[in-house]
Parts: C-alpha cells; structure tokens; sequence
C-alpha cells in the first residue's frame, strides 16, 4: 500500500529488486555466469508473463526462486537427453532418407520402363532385375546370347535416355543398394 490509498503495488514493480538475489542463487545452480544470467533472463520473463498466477499475499521471492529452480531442473533434464554431436557424426548415422524419393525414383522408372520394347523390357528384367546371366536369359528367351548382350545393352541406353540421365550416371544415383533392389525387384514384379 502505498500512500493511504487502498492500491495494491504491482509485483511487476519489484521484479528488478529481485534480480541480484535470482542471480546470485543461478550461478550456485549452474555453475556458469553466463548460464545463471539466462537462467535468471528466462525466470523474469516467465514471471512476468505469468504474473496473473502469484498471489500477491505470498513472498515474491519465494515464487521467483521456485521458477528459477524450476527452469533451470528442466533445461538439466533436457540436456542430459540430449547427445552432444559437434561433428556431426551421431546425427548422419540416425538419418534416414525420405520414403519419398524412393517411390519418386520408381515412379520415374516405370513409366521409363513402360516406353521400352516388349524385347528390352523382357532383357532388363531376366538380366536386370532377376539377376540371370546373359546364358540363362538366352536359353529362356529361346535367342543368341550375343542377341541378349546387344538387347540389353540397347535397353539400358534407351532406358537412359527416356530418364535423361548423364554418361555414367546411375539409374539410382545417390540411392542405396537396399533401396535400389527394391525398386528393381517391383519393377520386374509388376510385369
């Protein structure tokens, strides 16, 4: 009360009076100045925001001190759960390529593989997908073995043409091998 007047003061008002004994008592939490400056930053701007909940009745101090220590027990359990990772190495062997480049890729290759020949398609997937060697898929095809080499050879190079892919760039390029049998595997079951 300030005055005579029946107005209560704002503990908005008292808020910096408090700042020295907050930070006093962050640096013995943390340990680091500069950790206890945040901490105490986060505590102010939490109790302001919220001032609406303290009981003016109650020790301002006290409430202050509870969010501080509050805020500074979470950050703790936060960080002990996270995994320090400067270099980045922890991070990439947790990553996991998008599912939808994968079907992007197939999609792209279907319709690719829809535009080729009967002859070319059948090549690709007893040579390609299947894995059957040039004399399996010959004797199976009922032709030369030569006919199957040039077949397959052609089908691979229109292949690479209707997908605009560069000299030497694969199908699947920056694909893994997992993903790349996948997608071939599918292909040739969808014939």
């Amino acid at each position: 009360m300030t005055g005579g007047t029946d107005v209560p003061e704002d503990p908005r008002d008292r808020l910096a009076g408090a700042i020295p004994r907050l930070r006093a008592f962050a640096i013995s939490l943390a340990r680091d100045v500069t950790q206890a400056d945040d901490l105490v930053q986060d505590t102010i701007l939490k109790a302001w925001s919220n001032m609406d909940k303290f009981d003016p009745r109650t020790n301002l101090d006290a409430w202050l001190f509870t969010i501080l220590r509050n805020t500074f027990y979470s950050a703790l359990r936060k960080t002990r759960r996270e995994v320090q990772d400067t270099d980045g190495v922890h991070a990439a062997a947790l990553s996991e390529k998008p599912a939808h480049d994968s079907r992007l890729a197939f999609k792209d290759f279907q319709r690719a593989f829809d535009m080729l020949s009967p002859e070319h398609r059948e090549v690709l997937i007893l040579v390609g997908a299947s894995g059957f060697s040039c004399e399996e898929a010959a004797e199976m095809m009922g032709v030369a073995i030569g006919t199957v080499k040039s077949r397959a050879s052609r089908a691979r190079k229109r292949l690479a043409e209707i997908l605009h892919l560069a000299e030497g760039e694969g199908l699947f390029s920056g694909t893994d091998g997992p993903t790349q049998a996948v997608v071939l595997r599918a292909a040739s079951g969808a014939r």
